[in-house]
């Protein structure tokens, strides 16, 4: 397999996974986000990532989740699981579940926690490619998985049977651009949406991943869409207006996972609860959020395609 093997393309959304008050999960609200952000315009979807809180899940729950998400999507566009775990037996299992539920990829992190040699890493994935026939999306995410795919690393594991991309998150310009350098020739390269946006889509990026389609709409794939139609001007509005949102959510230190969830219950998106230890924001919070969301034109409710006008700060 190489990158040619999938048609992996676009605005891809990571998915938030929405909990009960008692911490089960709301299965009819996941797939009601799910079905949403297709209609919203994104071109895959990722179940069971950092932003779907796939450490508070366990084994049955990710799975359970997949088929779900398989399920909601119907065909749509594709859908990768994250299968992601300390031991290479339990990314093997989960990759296995992942591929029995319909999933077209697996998105699969390095070991995170312990250390292992660049060599212990490239072996992880050897395995798991030749246990699980199924396409696999490399996670560099090392703010917090500890151990950084770097495009030395990445250059080694592009030639691994099933690595056919890779979910570049380092948040570093330059470390994306080497990578797509070493690397671009042989897996597709998709950054973070407001990293770059069509300044990456024109030097080679496949597409990028972003979060914002669990709770604003079409506007989410904007920079996508300006990007297709030539339009670099509408593509940097639109990433004008991705980081100052996403800076105005985020401002507090507020855990970004939170805040999401927060900013789709606020307009009657299906959030839900985060899982301890994360908790929910406080009511001051939740009011500087309404607010940034419906100052910058992000506020809708859930089922209109329109967008709330934006007010004078």
């Amino acid at each position: 397999m190489d990158k040619n093997s999938v048609d992996w393309h676009g605005s891809w959304v990571a998915l938030v996974t929405p909990f009960e008050a008692d911490g089960a999960i709301d299965e009819a609200g996941f797939a009601r986000n799910v079905d949403l952000c297709i209609r919203g315009g994104v071109n895959g979807v990722l179940v069971s990532g950092c932003t779907g809180e796939f450490w508070a899940l366990s084994d049955a729950e990710r799975v359970r989740l997949f088929a779900l998400c398989v399920e909601a999507a119907a065909g749509r566009v594709p859908v990768i699981g994250g299968t992601g775990a300390i031991r290479t037996a339990d990314v093997i299992a989960m990759s296995g579940a992942a591929k029995d539920a319909g999933c077209a990829g697996v998105m699969v992190m390095p070991p995170f926690f312990v250390k292992p040699s660049a060599d212990d890493i490239v072996a992880h994935y050897e395995a798991i490619s030749g246990a699980v026939e199924i396409p696999i999306l490399l996670y560099n995410i090392p703010a917090n998985n500890v151990n950084p795919l770097t495009p030395e690393l990445v250059d080694r594991l592009a030639d691994v049977d099933c690595v056919v991309a890779i979910k570049e998150s380092s948040l570093d310009f330059a470390n994306f651009y080497r990578t797509l350098q070493v690397a671009g020739d042989r897996i597709r390269v998709f950054p973070p949406g407001f990293l770059g946006g069509a300044a990456a889509l024109e030097i080679g990026a496949s597409g990028y991943f972003q979060t914002f389609s669990n709770y604003w709409g079409r506007e989410s794939n904007g920079i996508y869409q300006s990007y297709l139609r030539g339009d670099l001007a509408g593509a940097r509005r639109f990433l004008d207006l991705e980081l100052t949102l996403r800076d105005a959510l985020n401002r507090g230190g507020r855990n970004g996972y939170v805040v999401i969830k927060a900013a789709m219950n606020l307009f009657g998106r299906p959030g839900g609860y985060p899982r301890l230890p994360l908790r929910p924001l406080d009511e001051a919070a939740l009011a500087e959020i309404r607010h940034a969301m419906v100052r910058h034109g992000a506020a809708r409710p859930e089922e209109e395609d329109t967008p709330v006008a934006a007010v004078a700060e």
